[in-house]
């Protein structure tokens, strides 16, 4: 994944609300016209401000892009969801508060995700946002995976990788379109539905942990 340039975000009130005001209308912009609709001057114009205004907080399109997806996360409460995944007792719980996690967060963001994976075969900003979150959300797939089997809750087939990548792919922005938009479902059911799928798929009962462990202990 390319480095991206770390932006400091202005110290001032009035300096905080301009670079929010202009982040707000980039996500505006891409929610209704995709990333084609993305331009400085357009952002400036649906802000109300300068097009000189948006080059002082942010040098390059890419930049924006790159703030915005920061801004998406703190303004959609991303990071207090996330830990409450973190913060579960156990690897199975944690699964589980993973598909409400996703259920919680991801409608939020889900336009700008894929307006982004729309255009990110031709747009540079629009791949790097696209890679950005997918990392992102590998990083915390593998963290559960591993989780699960340091507990000796990873049902068979899966390994630690393959789980992992699975559980990564059942993230695709698509999925929750098909359900959020498509099939009208809403948010508590897909909460639900997703963690029961988490689990039921990826994780053993705790009766068949422990037999798993005794059978393994009869062999040392």
């Amino acid at each position: 994944m390319p480095a991206t340039k770390a932006i400091s975000p202005p110290q001032n009130a009035r300096s905080r609300r301009s670079r929010a005001a202009l982040l707000d209308a980039a996500r505006e912009l891409i929610t209704e016209d995709g990333f084609d609709a993305l331009t400085m001057a357009a952002v400036a114009d649906r802000a109300g401000v300068s097009r000189r205004a948006v080059y002082l907080h942010f040098a390059t399109r890419t930049e924006l892009v790159t703030a915005l997806f920061s801004r998406l996360g703190e303004t959609e409460d991303i990071g207090a969801s996330l830990q409450r995944v973190w913060d579960s007792p156990d690897a199975v719980t944690a699964l589980a508060e993973w598909g409400r996690h996703l259920a919680r967060t991801h409608p939020k963001i889900l336009p700008v995700m894929l307006a982004a994976e729309r255009a990110r075969q031709v747009d540079p900003a629009a791949a790097d946002l696209w890679r950005t979150g997918q990392h992102r959300w590998l990083l915390g797939a593998r963290r559960l995976a591993d989780w699960l089997a340091r507990e000796d809750r990873l049902a068979p087939p899966w390994t630690p990788a393959t789980a992992a990548d699975m559980i990564w792919a059942l993230m695709s922005p698509d999925l929750l379109n098909r359900l959020w938009h498509e099939r009208r479902w809403p948010p508590r059911r897909i909460a639900d539905h997703l963690a029961a799928l988490l689990t039921s798929t990826f994780a053993t009962h705790q009766e068949e942990a422990d037999d798993v462990r005794d059978h393994q202990e009869e062999h040392l």
